[in-house]
C-alpha cells in the first residue's frame, strides 16, 4: 500500500512517466539508456564522415542533421523531450537510423574511392569500415530491371487509419540549404 502511494504521487509519478514499456512498433525493442546510445552512434558518425571529401552534399547533409540531433540529445535528459525536439519518430528509431547512417558512410568512402581510382589501389579483400570493398555496387540495378507499378484508386475505408506526416521539422530545411548552396571558396571566406 505504502509502495503504491508513493510511485503514484509526488515524485514517484514523474519517474513511472519517464519508463517506456514498449514501442509500439513490433520487432522494435524498448532501448532503456537510448539518450547515451545516440549521443555515442551520432559523435562516432560525425567523425567517420570526416573521411568524405568536404565538397560532397551527403558529407554536408549528415553533418548537418547529425550535429543538430547530437545538440538535442546533449542538451535533453528525456527520451521524450529528445523525440518531440527531433521529430523523427521514437528514440529506437533513432538509433535504428544513426546505425544505418554508419554502414552507408562505409559504403559511400568506398563509392568515393572508386570515383577517385583509388580503389583499384586496395587488395579485393579490403575491409572500409567492416565492409569488403568488393562487396558493393551503389547503382548494381540490372540493365533489363523493370519495375511494375501499380496504381489502385479504390477509396480507403472510413475505419482504416491513414498516415498523414506530420510537417518536416526546420532543419530539415537548414540541411537541405546548406546541400544545394555551393561550398564558399577561401577568398571569399576571408573577405567576409
Amino acid at each position: 500500500m505504502f509502495l503504491r502511494r508513493f510511485l503514484t504521487g509526488g515524485m514517484g509519478s514523474l519517474l513511472m512517466a519517464k519508463v517506456k514499456e514498449t514501442t509500439g512498433v513490433v520487432g522494435l525493442e524498448v532501448v532503456p539508456n537510448a539518450r547515451e546510445v545516440l549521443i555515442s552512434l551520432y559523435t562516432r558518425t560525425l567523425k567517420e564522415i570526416e573521411a568524405v571529401p568536404e565538397d560532397e552534399g551527403y558529407r554536408k547533409a549528415v553533418e548537418s542533421f547529425t550535429s543538430h540531433r547530437l545538440q538535442v540529445c546533449q542538451e535533453e535528459e528525456d527520451w521524450e523531450a529528445i523525440e518531440k525536439r527531433i521529430g523523427c519518430g521514437q528514440v529506437e528509431e533513432l538509433i535504428e537510423e544513426a546505425q544505418d547512417e554508419l554502414k552507408l558512410i562505409a559504403k559511400m568512402i568506398v563509392n568515393a574511392l572508386q570515383s577517385q581510382n583509388l580503389l583499384n589501389q586496395l587488395p579485393q579483400t579490403a575491409l572500409v569500415n567492416n565492409i569488403k570493398v568488393a562487396e558493393w555496387d551503389p547503382w548494381g540495378v540490372p540493365d533489363d530491371y523493370e519495375c511494375e507499378v501499380i496504381e489502385d484508386d479504390t477509396p480507403i475505408p472510413k475505419h482504416v487509419p491513414q498516415h498523414r506526416p506530420p510537417p518536416l521539422p526546420k532543419e530539415f530545411y537548414k540541411t537541405l540549404e546548406a546541400v544545394q548552396s555551393k561550398p564558399a571558396s577561401k577568398d571569399e571566406s576571408s573577405n567576409q
